[in-house]
């Protein structure tokens, strides 16, 4: 019976029991699939990662469940596996090799303590959302911007509300909506440096996430690119207030038009607990 020894983090938050929860098994050899995915239903956080070794050149492999499906990328997965597994290495980069490719992971310290990193993002593709209408019609919003959908590994879409009071007072009907998409519905609002948002995906077990990574970067590009913010300028990303986990993202990226250079996306995490699984 092996056992399977797991670290809890909250990641993009630098204090315990905010941000978005993810739990890291430091060894995934002795699980499989099926024990994968059984393991990250019932831990049922946001997402889990197993971690298993490199073979693209990478100083780790990760495979990244939630508690309904695999991704080949998410944000706070490879942020918060960067500062659990670089901790003990003493490393200023680590690279993790993820289903989307190799993500590097830049590392800020004060002595010995990890306090913050940025992950080089792929860069995604993105296409007008064909079902728009029907969406805005579930959330009962209207879009500032266009409403597009971004491809990053797990898919998102975004919707521009007027002001943060409105994202606030979001209460989707998660049924409705997951009968119009399967990717994550993000609906923000801000100016300048400052955004909130909230994201939905019901389909992928996850009504509502605390904070979501793979959204951050292409949030920035979105409003790069429909000219609310600077390419270079860094944003700052607040989300998940309203299920009681507030969690602070930071995001920027280098292009001209839609021309897409580099995405970059940033926060601090915390290791909150340790366990073990014998299955």
């Amino acid at each position: 019976m092996p056992t399977l020894r797991y670290v809890v983090a909250d990641v993009f938050t630098d204090r315990p029991l905010a941000g978005n929860q993810l739990a890291v098994f430091t060894d995934g050899r002795e699980a499989d699939d099926a024990t994968m995915q059984a393991l990250a239903r019932e831990l049922n956080l946001s997402e889990t990662v197993f971690v298993l070794p490199p073979s693209e050149g990478g100083h780790a492999r990760i495979r990244i469940f939630t508690p309904a499906t695999e991704l080949p990328f998410a944000g706070h997965p490879v942020l918060g596996s960067a500062f659990v597994l670089a901790a003990p290495m003493q490393l200023g980069e680590i690279r993790l090799e993820t289903e989307a490719g190799i993500i590097p992971v830049a590392l800020e310290r004060e002595g010995a303590r990890i306090t913050f990193g940025w992950m080089s993002q792929p860069v995604p593709r993105w296409e007008p959302f064909d079902r728009a209408d029907e969406l805005l019609g579930v959330l009962g919003v209207e879009s500032a911007l266009p409403v597009e959908l971004y491809h990053l590994g797990p898919g998102h879409v975004y919707i521009a509300l007027q002001a943060t009071e409105d994202v606030a007072a979001l209460q989707p009907d998660f049924r409705r909506l997951a009968r119009v998409t399967d990717a994550g519905v993000n609906c923000f609002a801000g100016s300048g440096a400052r955004w909130k948002t909230r994201m939905f995906a019901p389909t992928q077990g996850v009504d509502e996430d605390p904070a979501t990574g793979s959204a951050a970067g292409p949030l920035a590009i979105h409003l790069a690119r429909h000219g609310r913010v600077g390419y270079g300028e860094e944003i700052e990303i607040s989300q998940g207030v309203e299920i009681g986990r507030p969690s602070t993202l930071f995001a920027r990226v280098e292009g001209e038009g839609d021309r897409i250079d580099r995405v970059e996306v940033g926060g601090s995490a915390v290791v909150v607990a340790r366990g073990e699984f014998r299955v």
